[in-house]
């Protein structure tokens, strides 16, 4: 699987950094740091029924947060080729990777394949690379190699495969798009087959502040401290605690250490001063 190569999409040419600052890889000097995002197009109709509970959407975020790519958008459409054309169209050329789950596997409604190959304009066939695995596979467990299988082996043309070490038919990788089962034990092999070959960026910094305050009580005041320190994000997260009641969780997110330090110090600084009228009260 040839990962280079897989970052550039549909009629870009090795050397060039995406489609523009569209791809998601800014226009930039050599002393800023690169941003490398993504992307997450969920599809199929089980989802938006209610059927299938999505359980891929929050650990894709975190496992690209962790090594360094910033997931901007996540959407989930139909099985349903224009819509899946669409959305991965609009995608592939905003960010730098875009990532799939779903729709890969061996039933009729089982369309991502043929409409991520549109979506190219590219030509779609049984790839024998994908066909020898899934009849290796298949001869091992006993399981006949029937017509519906063997869409599970149709791959457009110049993909390289995503290999599954779960079952082993592949995903594929395209372009920028990258398309992984909807099975979350699948998809998390998937991603940590591709995961080494992808392109990062500097890493998001975490660290969370307990207010011990209701968040409209300090809300003004983060408003401040966003303006003073604009190379971080703050983030405000309300919870109910059982002894205090309603409170609050500050996340502080940046990419620089010193200045998210400050950020955090003068966060620290305020809700102590918010705090001390309620403790002298006690």
């Amino acid at each position: 699987m040839k990962g280079p190569r897989s970052a550039l999409g549909c009629g870009q040419k090795p050397g060039h950094h995406g489609i523009g600052s569209k791809a998601g890889y800014a226009m930039r000097d050599d002393t800023a740091p690169e941003i490398i995002t993504a992307g997450l197009l969920v599809i199929g109709d089980e989802i938006l029924s209610g059927r299938t509970k999505d359980k891929n959407i929050g650990y894709i975020a975190e496992y690209l947060t962790r090594i360094g790519i910033d997931l901007r958008e996540a959407r989930v459409v139909a099985d349903d080729e224009s819509a899946i054309v669409e959305a991965l169209n609009a995608m592939r050329a905003r960010y730098s990777y875009v990532f799939t789950t779903g729709g890969i596997g061996p039933t009729h409604d089982d369309i991502t394949a043929d409409s991520v190959a549109k979506a190219f304009g590219v030509a779609i066939d049984y790839d024998e690379r994908a066909l020898a695995l899934l009849k290796e596979r298949y001869a091992a467990i006993g399981t006949e190699m029937n017509q519906a299988r063997m869409r599970m082996t149709r791959v457009p043309k110049d993909a390289e495969l995503v290999p599954n070490k779960v079952s082993a038919a592949p995903g594929f990788w395209i372009g920028n798009v990258i398309v992984m089962a909807g099975v979350p034990s699948i998809m998390q092999a998937m991603l940590d087959e591709v995961a080494p070959q992808l392109k990062t960026g500097i890493r998001m910094l975490s660290e969370t502040v307990r207010a011990d305050c209701r968040e409209g009580d300090v809300g003004t005041e983060l408003g401040e401290i966003a303006k003073a320190h604009p190379d971080v994000m703050i983030g405000s997260y309300p919870f109910v605690d059982e002894v205090r009641g309603p409170n609050a969780n500050i996340v502080v997110r940046g990419r620089d250490s010193a200045r998210l330090a400050a950020a955090k110090k003068a966060i620290e600084k305020m809700l102590d001063q918010k705090r001390a009228p309620i403790a002298a009260q006690r």
